[in-house]
C-alpha cells in the first residue's frame, strides 16, 4: 500500500470504511452505547458514510468532511463525558482485531486525542458559567 503524501499513516480509504462498518455494528449491539446512538441515528448507512469521511479527512487529509462533531456531541444531552472511554475502548478493540498492529496503534492514538477533546469539550461546555473548571 502506498501512503498518500499528506496521510498521517499508511491506511487505505477502503480499510477506513471497513473499520467504521465493523465498529458501528458493535456499537448498535452495545448495552450502553447502542441506545444513545439509536436515539440519534436514523440512517446508519448515512451515519457510517459521514464518519468514514471524518476519518478519511483526519487520517488521509482528503478534505471530504466539513461537519462540526463537537457541536453535534454537545447538543445531545444524553451523550455524556463518561461514554467516551467506553467508545474508545470498543474502538481500540476493533482496530486491534481488524488492522495490522502499527496501523491500529497509530489510528488508536489519533482516536484517543480526538475522543479526549470531545470528552473535555462536553465537560467544559456543560458546566455552569460561574463554576470552576474541571481539570480531569
Amino acid at each position: 500500500m502506498t501512503q498518500a503524501p499528506l496521510a498521517r499513516f499508511d491506511i487505505s480509504a477502503e480499510q477506513i470504511a471497513y473499520v467504521v462498518d465493523v465498529f458501528y455494528a458493535r456499537v448498535r449491539a452495545h448495552p450502553v452505547l447502542g441506545p444513545v446512538f439509536a436515539a440519534h441515528v436514523k440512517d446508519w448507512s448515512e451515519h457510517e458514510e459521514t464518519i468514514t469521511q471524518f476519518w478519511r479527512n483526519a487520517i488521509l487529509r482528503e478534505k471530504c468532511y466539513n461537519g462540526n462533531p463537537m457541536r453535534v456531541h454537545v447538543s445531545r444531552p444524553d451523550v455524556k463525558a463518561e461514554h467516551f472511554p467506553i467508545w474508545l475502548g470498543l474502538f481500540h478493540e476493533v482496530l486491534q482485531a481488524e488492522l495490522p498492529d502499527p496501523t491500529a496503534r497509530q489510528w488508536g492514538a489519533l482516536a484517543d486525542r480526538i475522543g479526549e477533546g470531545f470528552r473535555a469539550g462536553i465537560v467544559s461546555m456543560r458546566q455552569p458559567k460561574d463554576a470552576p473548571p474541571k481539570l480531569f
